[in-house]
């Protein structure tokens, strides 16, 4: 082994490459350190108590470096970062219950102060989810902690309100040649030669998103030791984000699995829900019972790879359960495409139908575990099944004054 070779802690080699070799400090910030440098000029001006607003918002193109900006910043000052996305404030009771004591109480592991980072704000949408933008525009004004959001879009009506509340930072493209010099420090870090024409390539066909820029890389260079043009060929230039209704369309239309791939590279929503959205409308476009089959069957291939990506924390198999999920959806078809009026996935709309009554059950397997000292999964299979038929049997007030006695 060279005596310069870098000995990388167990389990890294499987991190994404955007992980395994991110910047450490902000001047290695590729394309947007002013940006960065502008975010903790504000945060040290706000720990300082100085007549700035109370919260920065990153706003920009995904894979511009906002969320490594945040955690380089609190890095930088020596400040504990505490980091949630749209799923933990969709709500007010959420933002209140998970962002609120964060934003009020010192920090655990007595570092240099706190820095809060709402990430992801564009996943908020809805009637519901507007009680949590309010929360967090009344956060803002009482928290004793820099707030930093990030957005792609600041200027969708719905933040009008968080603007007028944060001190705005843009995050532009990264500009091409800055994207095929990092990809050159990946490659260094990875131990690949790469031609500059294969960098060159895939960093004009990124379009600027230096996340994506390495993503791509990584996919072309797993097993090499040499990356050259020709290696990229199947590249094409990145689609840019759309709606999922077009995404469905598209790749059930794909006459190849690489044409479907990059329709889903487009979607606006994660692998996850892609997945859902696909279960849903495979019986919508396909009528032939070996059409469906046949759809399915990759489908659930690809479920089984998504399902060990988390499980082992391998995160470079879910490029294979796009390509399984999407490549079979569209080889399914043993004609023409036809057009079809896709769905909403019904599991999803179950889950917001019923979350009330899931909240309360949840909230009464507690308090059977609580009171008769077992695990919540005892008490759904060997409990809850004697109460549900006290409830049919016209026993619930019964069951309420036990629910709540002392």
């Amino acid at each position: 082994m060279s005596r310069t070779a870098k000995v990388e802690p167990k389990g890294m080699s499987y991190l994404p490459w955007t992980e395994r070799f991110k910047p450490q400090t902000l001047p290695e910030i590729a394309g947007n350190y002013s940006a960065a440098e502008q975010l903790l000029e504000w945060a040290k001006a706000r720990i300082a108590g100085k007549a700035v607003k109370g919260a920065a918002l990153l706003h920009g193109p995904p894979g511009t470096g906002k969320t490594l900006a945040a955690s380089l910043v609190a890095k930088a000052l020596g400040a504990e970062l505490v980091e949630m996305n749209a799923s933990d404030f969709r709500t007010e009771q959420l933002v209140n219950e998970v962002a609120g004591g964060a934003a009020l109480q010192s920090s655990l592991f007595g570092k240099g102060g706190k820095i809060i980072f709402l990430d992801e704000l564009d996943g908020i949408s809805g009637r519901e989810d507007r009680g949590g933008l309010g929360a967090i525009v009344a956060l803002i004004r009482e928290s004793k902690y820099p707030i930093i959001a990030a957005v792609n879009d600041p200027w969708d009506p719905k933040f009008r309100a968080l603007r007028e509340a944060c001190e705005m930072i843009k995050f532009r493209r990264v500009a091409r040649p800055s994207v095929q010099v990092q990809l050159r420090k990946v490659a260094r870090l990875a131990g690949i030669s790469a031609s500059e024409e294969a960098l060159g390539k895939i960093a004009e066909w990124a379009n600027g998103d230096l996340r994506a820029a390495i993503n791509d890389f990584q996919m072309i260079a797993v097993g090499k030791k040499e990356v050259g043009e020709g290696d990229v060929g199947t590249l094409y230039p990145r689609l840019q984000q759309k709606g999922i209704f077009d995404v469905m369309k598209d790749v059930f239309s794909a006459e190849g699995c690489l044409d479907a791939k990059l329709a889903a590279d487009g979607a606006d929503v994660d692998i996850q829900m892609l997945l859902q959205w696909l279960n849903e409308n495979i019986p919508v476009q396909y009528q032939d019972p070996a059409e469906r089959d046949f759809a399915y069957t990759w489908l659930s291939k690809a479920d089984v790879y998504l399902s060990n990506s988390s499980r082992r924390q391998m995160w470079d198999l879910i490029p294979y359960a796009v390509e399984l999920a999407t490549g079979g959806a569209a080889m399914a078809k043993r004609g023409a495409y036809k057009f079809a009026k896709y769905s909403f996935p019904r599991r999803i709309s179950m889950m917001g139908a019923t979350k009330e009554a899931r909240g309360i059950k949840k909230e009464l397997l507690k308090e059977i575990g609580r009171r008769e000292h077992v695990s919540l999964r005892k008490a759904a299979s060997e409990y809850f099944p004697y109460i549900e038929a006290m409830m049919e049997g016209g026993k619930g007030s019964d069951l309420a004054s036990w629910v709540t006695e002392g």
